[in-house]
């Protein structure tokens, strides 16, 4: 592998690298399985910290382009799709657009301790406390989502904050946090019984599951949230524009 970044460039080298690995990533070799270099050797080759490396490499695994295995190394996740979203906006402000009225049926605000994908994600410390906010939300008369917001201490929020106002509204007009970055990773599961108490549903019936990685304009990250939607009360849709 030839590659390197520019020491002279004005641009980040976390973001240079980043940049040169989703290159990797296209490679047919890659696409194929094969092993990336270990983060020794190519933060060597760059000449950058394996500190720096490793920013750029948690980045492109919480977006699900990479995994990483232990004893075995990182390589190119299978099957997997990632898409920036323009023109997204939050819950509250999405169905206002579409004239749903919205019905907080639960709201819980903690700060807690992050697990470690959670504390990698927003490149921190697990004993570092981090506020953690739950909310069980739908139509007046139904819930149909279960939403786990988990927010980066730089962001901050004190958890006192009106959090029947729009969230990312909050963020930009108290806070001067501009989200402008989201990317998201769409599944299927069956709802456990902590879910389906929360939704009013059977244990095992299906779900809709999204993560959603949020950033600010300098693509730091400020939100890590969970999403679970009733699989027949909810429709998600993406729409990109190339």
């Amino acid at each position: 592998m030839k590659h390197s970044i520019d020491h002279k460039s004005p641009i980040p080298f976390h973001i240079q690298a980043e940049t040169l690995l989703r290159k990797l990533i296209e490679e047919e070799e890659y696409q194929n399985g094969k092993i990336f270099p270990n983060e020794v050797d190519l933060a060597k080759q760059l000449a950058i910290s394996r500190t720096t490396l490793r920013q750029a490499i948690n980045k492109l695994v919480f977006e699900g382009l990479l995994v990483r295995k232990k004893r075995i190394g990182t390589k190119v996740a299978g099957g997997v799709v990632s898409s920036r979203s323009n023109n997204w906006l939050s819950f509250s402000q999405e169905m206002k657009l579409r004239g749903i009225p919205i019905k907080n049926f639960e709201l819980h605000v903690t700060w807690v301790y992050p697990d470690e994908a959670i504390a990698n994600f927003f490149e921190i410390k697990t004993d570092r406390k981090i506020l953690k906010m739950e909310r069980v939300r739908g139509k007046p008369y139904e819930p149909f989502v279960y939403f786990i917001s988990y927010f980066h201490p730089r962001v901050g929020l004190t958890g006192e904050e009106d959090f029947k106002r729009p969230l990312y509204e909050i963020l930009e007009n108290d806070y001067s946090v501009i989200a402008t970055l989201s990317k998201e990773e769409i599944s299927a599961k069956a709802a456990d019984a902590l879910i389906a108490d929360k939704l009013k549903i059977e244990q095992g019936s299906p779900l809709l599951f999204r993560k959603r990685l949020v950033f600010d304009q300098g693509e730091r990250p400020i939100e890590y949230n969970l999403g679970y939607y009733k699989a027949d009360s909810f429709i998600y849709t993406v729409e990109s524009s190339r």
